[in-house]
């Protein structure tokens, strides 16, 4: 019956006895009690017919449910229910889940899982779970579910020497040579047995389907398909693992597999028929450290223009979806770094610099090829690091209210609300203002060109104050500044530069056919259109 509690009887070939969980229970009790019958229709949806974004119209708030709000000891889906509407009048519409998949214990990441089949118990039921994707369809969110597959456990695992016989290592669905290592144990499935293929190909089609997930983030892809993670070593199984369950997912086009692998490139987005691993879109690494550097950097004559640069016009393909472009992920808020504005200041995360700095990567994030992604708090200048025993400091969001418009208004225009900025979704860039003197560089985005599609971005990564700076535009007429980072409604000590729209009649800079200036204040961004 429903809820009835349950495990396995096994008898090991060499006569021993012993009960195991079931490895493919859709409910636990916890990782290391009995599996409970789960009746997967149960659940009834109303926000049917919901469909993901277009991919260029993606923006996505990572988010760790353990600690994005709590009631007493735990964050739970139901506490996470109740600020959909929060998230939803942020500006974003997807929302990237850390692993959730039964883990031991009621902290963590999630990048331990033992039951890859059962929503995490201290989060609250399956039912639980399903009412957090409905009500965040009903608001017009999606919600990507992290899964981890290089690696399981590698505590409390029903599948481990399930049947008495360990064979050396796990028993027969878990490699026991070479190839069973990896950084968080020597737990990495045998990829290539067809019970192992059929288990992972199960549970991410089981997130698809009956928990109508938007999509799924693999996590560390290059463990799946290298031995040691860089490159060397290659699985093949792995790889046509990860082919195989992206074509299978691709019955649901709408939906979006992306990949964390920071070192498979080009290939990690090609299409399966192209030989590639067929995933929509990967994390770039190749953005997101040139970016945090540029601001962290404690020197303005440190700071790497032409870094910048690279990073922002970085693509996969030649196509912007394929990447994710963030200043922040639960990667480069801890193991030993810190939130931002943390890292910009130590100590000092609300001063002036690490607010003004901090927004300014978020400026060059919402405004660069690719799907801009940020992480739980940073809309509010959460400080320290990232952690599951710590959460969200909710106080934050109105001390910071202003910091937090200041995304709402980047969502806002990376999405084209007001559409005069459709440039912001094109695939095309040109980053033709690089001041590596100043710190200041400039760049056009486009998708078909014209009024209310080019829009130009003036980035200053200095201190200084400038009253009177040109760069070129794509053409002559009026331009209307959409943002500028230093309005002081975003924070009060915030200069309020006077950047007002300005005419492009210069004549021909940059290799540009027109010209315009403008006051410019300290690390600040300024966005233009017409």
């Amino acid at each position: 019956q429903r809820w009835h509690k349950y495990e396995f009887f096994i008898e090991g070939a060499d006569g021993s006895q012993f009960w195991k969980a079931d490895p493919r229970a859709a409910r636990m009790e916890n990782s290391s009690g009995s599996s409970i019958v789960h009746d997967p229709g149960a659940y009834g949806w109303s926000s049917n017919g919901f469909q993901t974004p277009p991919l260029n119209e993606m923006v996505i708030y990572e988010m760790h449910i353990g600690t994005f709000t709590r009631q007493g000891g735990v964050g739970t889906w139901r506490a996470a229910l109740e600020k959909l509407d929060y998230l939803a009048g942020l500006g974003v519409n997807m929302l990237q889940v850390m692993p959730v998949a039964e883990f031991p214990g009621d902290l963590s990441w999630g990048y331990n899982p033992s039951q890859p089949m059962a929503p995490e118990s201290a989060y609250g039921t399956p039912e639980d779970m399903k009412a957090f994707v409905d009500g965040a369809h009903a608001r017009g969110m999606g919600v990507v579910v992290d899964i981890v597959m290089n690696h399981w456990g590698p505590n409390d695992l029903p599948m481990w020497c399930v049947d008495g016989n360990c064979l050396g290592n796990g028993g027969v669905y878990f490699y026991s040579d070479h190839r069973a290592r990896t950084p968080w144990g020597h737990t990495r499935p045998d990829y290539g047995r067809k019970e192992v293929r059929d288990y992972i190909k199960d549970t991410a089609m089981m997130w698809l389907h009956e928990y109508r997930a938007d999509g799924l983030r693999w996590d560390g892809t290059k463990w799946m398909r290298t031995v040691d993670g860089d490159g060397t070593g290659d699985i093949p199984d792995g790889w046509s693992l990860l082919q195989w369950v992206n074509n299978l997912a691709d019955a649901q086009p709408w939906k979006i597999m992306i990949a964390e692998d920071f070192g498979g490139g080009n290939w990690m987005t090609k299409s399966t028929g192209a030989g590639g691993a067929g995933f929509d879109s990967q994390w770039d690494g190749s953005f997101v450290h040139p970016i945090r550097e540029a601001v962290t950097k404690s020197n303005d004559a440190w700071r790497s223009m032409t870094a910048v640069r690279d990073a922002i016009a970085h693509s996969f393909n030649g196509q912007a979806t394929q990447r994710i472009v963030y200043s922040e992920s639960h990667d480069e808020v801890a193991n030993g770094k810190s939130r931002l504005p943390e890292e910009i200041w130590p100590g000092n995360a609300a001063s002036w610099a690490a607010k003004k700095r901090s927004t300014l990567a978020a400026a060059i994030t919402f405004t660069s090829p690719g799907i801009p992604m940020i992480f739980q708090g940073q809309e509010f200048l959460e400080d320290g690091w990232f952690s599951a025993e710590e959460p969200l400091d909710w106080w934050k969001a109105h001390a910071h209210h202003g910091i937090t418009q200041l995304y709402r208004d980047l969502a806002h225009l990376r999405r084209n609300w007001h559409d005069n900025t459709r440039g912001l979704r094109g695939d095309h860039v040109n980053v033709f203002h690089v001041n590596d003197t100043e710190k200041v560089v400039g760049y056009h985005r486009w998708a078909q060109g014209g009024p209310g599609d080019d829009v130009v971005i003036v980035a200053n990564f200095s201190g200084r104050w400038f009253s009177d700076y040109r760069v070129g535009m794509p053409r002559g007429g009026r331009w209307y500044v959409r943002f500028n980072s230093d309005y002081n409604g975003y924070s009060p000590d915030f200069g309020n530069t006077t950047t007002v729209d300005t005419e492009a009649n210069g004549g021909g800079q940059d290799g540009m056919g027109q010209s315009a200036s403008f006051q410019l204040g300290p690390y600040s961004a300024v966005i233009f259109s017409q």
